[in-house]
């Protein structure tokens, strides 16, 4: 079925919902192409737009289906096209406003939602303005940021997370914008503005000739380079604002803001640093040696604090971390009611709490009873305290009266990875598409503990149980209990005491006690295996040979049939270029030499990029248990699923 504007006969044939769940009346919404400029779907309410599609061209090949655009002077449309048979697909508009690809498999006899939008704040139009860009977050962040050269036009409003009104430029930049030596900042990997103003100059536009078409004119906002099938490359131009920038997509490109010569000769000083690094724009930026100093003071200062007494004090004003009162917590928690309890953690119990203003929040109340408590409590607080990233745990505040030591951090409704992943109905939930948004989500974090945090963190303790989830599956790595910091250039480091939890441990922690940054890396790659496969690296033996999931793995990957570990119950639905690549990198991170297995920053790129990936070396840890030896075996033992989980495992030679 075609969907789009048929010219010559004045015919637009567009999607519309209905009015309620049972009320197949015209409703609200609909779906069609905006034929002006750049064309591009959008999803109006009557006649405001909610969310829109890349300009074109768009991809050609999604997954299940194939679409194919067709833009001449009788028409402009597109279809979808399905490879075969053995599914159907069917495109809907919902009475809420989404768009939504559902399949029919005669083997299940119903319709399976494939994919829908919107689905997050950044797919919905226009969420942070003009002149930015949006990045996924959750409810409790904020995802918008200026673009270079521009700053937030109410900076009231966006100091209180409200980014609707956008970005203006620099007002101490404004006189200067189109004078001699202005040019060009690149802002990676983003979904173009919206495009129904844009200009197409040129269908075969070189690079340096669209940055000249663009300089040209004062007007020109941005430009950007864009591979057109069959037409080789068209250089898109915008004049007026730039509106709904983000990165929440999979159509992506690169875009050329134009900045004047003191914007222009600022970013470039900014990225003298980092000239060795790949320049991400997904990424967080790198931090400056003023913030490192005033972090690692802080640090110093919190530890020095900490040995004068058994009781962590915080200042609020410099760590932004509220103090509550015990009575407040009783009250949120009904006198720690064990109807509140969400789990049983290694130091303690976590309970969902209600403070007095509605908020939920989610309680770890340490064990009086546990010796370590006291260390692991000052020692998270501090940490936790100077992290801020949308996919780590957020800390709101602490208590430290009458004995008790117990931390508040914002309520995740959906607790952790592990009660989805490793339970037979609820993995049903975890679609591709949220399998490999959770992945990069998990990566993004682990980097800015490694590289782009105020200081060095290695976490020592990742594991799905660690990774919490929020409402709408975005991943929060937590319990920086036995976290460790790194000052200065470290990079590793030696321990007696070998904490964390085996299965996930690298073979240098494990048996030597060494770790760095390389040993995060190893972690993640089980996780990901894990999440790839659905099954759990501490439960699986494969009898014959007697293999781990990572030895498992490695064995398929050997014989060229690695994809025969993807979870079954992802059935079809997913990609396989896109699981296969997963595996790839995470056989990578568990590599028995520590110094084979990538960055966090490697892992990222190659994530979210088409770049070729190095072919992975025989992992640690092929072999399960002996049946020679069943006593000799370590066994982990199953803890309950917690918000707030930590196992502690000691090593000591007898």
């Amino acid at each position: 079925m075609k969907l789009g504007l048929d010219r010559k006969l004045g015919i637009n044939r567009f999607l519309t919902s209905w009015r309620s769940v049972d009320d197949p009346g015209i409703g609200d919404f609909s779906l069609m192409i905006n034929p002006n400029g750049s064309p591009q779907m959008f999803i109006y309410k009557g006649t405001k737009p909610i969310n829109r599609s890349p300009p074109w061209p768009w991809r050609s090949q999604m997954g299940l289906y194939k679409s194919t655009f067709v833009n001449d002077p009788d028409e402009i449309y597109f279809v979808y096209t399905v490879p075969d048979d053995s599914f159907l697909l069917r495109l809907i508009v919902d009475h809420p406003g989404h768009v939504k690809a559902l399949t029919w498999r005669e083997s299940d006899g119903q319709w399976k939602e494939y994919w829908k939008s919107p689905q997050f704040q950044c797919n919905y139009y226009r969420h942070c303005g003009s002149f930015s860009t949006c990045e996924l977050a959750n409810l409790n962040e904020f995802g918008c940021a200026c673009l270079p050269g521009f700053e937030p036009k109410y900076p009231l409003e966006w100091s209180r997370r409200d980014g609707s009104g956008g970005c203006v430029r620099k007002r101490l930049h404004t006189s200067l914008v189109c004078q001699h030596g202005e040019g060009f900042v690149k802002v990676e990997n983003v979904v173009l503005p919206e495009s129904s103003a844009a200009v197409w100059v040129d269908m075969s536009q070189s690079l340096a000739d669209c940055e000249v078409q663009c300089k040209r004119n004062c007007s020109c906002s941005a430009y950007a380079i864009i591979a057109i099938p069959g037409k080789n490359y068209g250089c898109l131009t915008w004049y007026k604002e730039l509106e709904d920038i983000n990165y929440a997509g999979s159509e992506i490109h690169d875009l050329y803001v134009h900045v004047d010569a003191y914007e222009l000769a600022e970013t470039t000083r900014k990225s003298i640093d980092s000239r060795e690094k790949p320049m991400l724009a997904v990424l967080e930026p790198s931090i400056a040696l003023s913030w490192f100093l005033v972090s690692l003071f802080a640090y110093l200062w919190l530890k020095k604090r900490a040995k004068k007494g058994t009781e962590l004090q915080v200042n609020s004003t410099s760590t932004e971390l509220e103090y509550f009162k015990l009575s407040t917590v009783t009250a949120a928690t009904n006198n720690f009611s064990p109807a509140n309890k969400l789990g049983q953690g290694g130091f303690g119990s976590v309970y969902k709490g209600q403070l007095a203003n509605g908020k939920e929040v989610a309680i770890k109340r340490l064990s009086r009873s546990s010796g370590q408590g006291t260390e692991e409590f000052k020692n998270e607080v501090m940490v936790i305290a100077m992290l801020q990233h949308r996919n780590l745990v957020k800390l709101l505040g602490y208590c430290t009266q009458d004995g008790e030591q117990i931390l508040i951090y914002e309520y995740l409704p959906n607790k952790s990875l592990d009660s989805f992943l490793f339970d037979e109905s609820r993995r049903l939930l975890l679609d591709w598409r949220k399998r490999f948004a959770i992945i990069v989500g998990i990566a993004r974090g682990i980097l800015y503990l490694h590289q782009d945090s105020r200081l060095r963190i290695i976490h020592r303790d990742l594991k799905c149980s660690n990774i919490l989830l929020d409402a709408e599956m975005n991943p929060k790595i937590s319990d920086f209990g036995i976290a460790k910091i790194f000052e200065g250039n470290q990079t590793e480091d030696r321990t007696r005491r070998v904490v964390g939890t085996f299965g996930y441990m690298s073979p240098e922690y494990a048996v030597l006690g060494n770790f760095s940054v390389k040993s995060d890396v190893f972690s993640f790659g089980v996780m990901l295996l894990e999440i790839v496969s659905g099954k759990k690296n501490n439960r699986f033996y494969q009898l014959d040979p007697p293999l781990t999931l990572i030895g498992y793995v490695w064995e398929l990957w050997r014989e060229e049939k690695a994809l025969e570990i993807a979870d079954p119950s992802l059935t079809e639905l997913y990609d396989p270029r896109e699981a296969l690549k997963c595996i790839q990198i995470g056989l990578l991170s568990v590599q028995e030499d520590a110094t084979d297995r990538p960055s966090m920053l490697a892992v990222v790129f190659m994530l979210i990029s088409e770049t070729e990936i190095p072919s992975p070396k025989q992992p640690a840890f092929l072999f399960s248990k002996s049946d020679k030896f069943p006593d000799t075996a370590l066994e982990v033992e199953d803890g309950q699923c917690s918000v707030n989980e930590v196992t502690i495992t000691e090593i000591a030679s007898r």
